[in-house]
């Protein structure tokens, strides 16, 4: 299973330069949405690599260590964190209501949740809808562009690359001055994260003739639908990749 997302700086002109490639390489035989796909296949075995070797024994010791309580804490906090710039985004694309709703979500659960180490906000029905920049693009009509495979990132396209450069600086982990605290906390994340990946991760690898094929499809069908059910919702301009 390839890795899991996460957005530490230093990679992020990294990944920048590989959507420039985007419009190279392109074969008779490719897929339309892949055209680069012998070289993403190539980050795609990097990727499976460093989960085998690294991710995945590191993220099954710490499910196998820490208590389950200390584990949900964890993922709350990072997840109130994702709550006000899913709020920002919602607000950039005019949606009032998880606007709203994700505003309230990070209010309830800092104060009352002990800075968001409690869920409070989900147990009073107050929904979380994630929502991240390259969604934004794509709701006013920013094409997707070409398929990626981020080296440590994962599956991403043009647009969402993009995207993943202003979710990172936005991030509140990066604007943490103390050096190694804030190496800490991308840490864990991406420990949170790979945790959270173990059981899918499984059925994945089980079901998948070509995981590489899965993950790709996967991936751009679910992006897809995200866009789609936000202009469904009656505001956007869509993705555009339909009629490319």
């Amino acid at each position: 299973m390839t890795t899991p997302r996460f957005t530490p700086r230093p990679a992020l002109a990294a990944a920048a330069a590989l959507a420039l490639l985007a419009g190279c390489a392109t074969g008779p035989d490719a897929n339309p949405k892949d055209p680069l796909e012998p070289f993403n296949r190539g980050v795609y075995r990097f990727n499976d690599a460093v989960d085998t070797a690294v991710l995945k024994p590191v993220a099954t010791a710490y499910v196998d260590i820490t208590p389950s309580p200390v584990r949900t804490g964890v993922n709350n906090f990072f997840g109130n964190l994702g709550d006000l710039w899913s709020a920002v985004n919602a607000g950039l694309q005019l949606r009032p209501r998880e606007t709203a709703d994700n505003l309230l979500r990070f209010g309830v659960n800092t104060v009352l949740g002990f800075g968001g180490l409690l869920d409070i906000a989900s147990e009073a029905g107050i929904e979380r809808t994630r929502i991240d920049f390259g969604q934004t693009l794509g709701r006013w009509g920013v094409p997707s562009g070409a398929y990626l495979v981020l080296p440590f990132f994962g599956p991403s396209t043009v647009r969402d690359t993009g995207g993943l450069v202003a979710d990172s600086a936005a991030d509140p982990v990066g604007h943490v001055d103390h050096i190694p605290s804030r190496n800490s906390l991308y840490a864990l994340r991406v420990v949170d994260t790979r945790a959270g990946l173990l059981r899918a991760g499984e059925l994945f690898n089980d079901a998948a003739l070509d995981p590489y094929s899965f993950m790709r499809d996967f991936y751009l069908n679910r992006r897809q639908r995200q866009i789609d059910d936000m202009i469904d919702k009656g505001i956007g301009l869509g993705d555009g990749d339909d009629t490319e």
